[in-house]
């Protein structure tokens, strides 16, 4: 247990700001399985639409500093080369 005051500061906002980050990423990866699972249907009209909620999310995930701008990247081309397919 912290002693300082502001030691005990720390803590509090600590849990505050993985609370924050563990609720981003769990949005993260159910918008993405819903992208996937509309992948899987070949519903190519709900995809789209799951493509572009999907997008938007993993950029706000960037910019929130949730995930790398690589693994962003990464995740993009992912559902680039899945919407392609269909």
């Amino acid at each position: 247990m912290p002693n300082i005051k502001s030691a005990e500061k720390r803590v509090q906002v600590s849990k505050v700001n993985a609370a924050r980050n563990k609720a981003e990423k769990s949005k993260l990866k159910t918008v993405l399985k819903s992208f996937d699972q509309a992948v899987a249907e070949g519903n190519r009209e709900e995809a789209q639409s799951a493509y572009k909620v999907a997008v938007k999310t993993v950029d706000k995930a960037v910019t929130k500093g949730i995930i790398h701008k690589n693994n962003a990247a990464h995740k993009k081309s992912d559902l680039d080369t899945k919407m392609n397919s269909l």
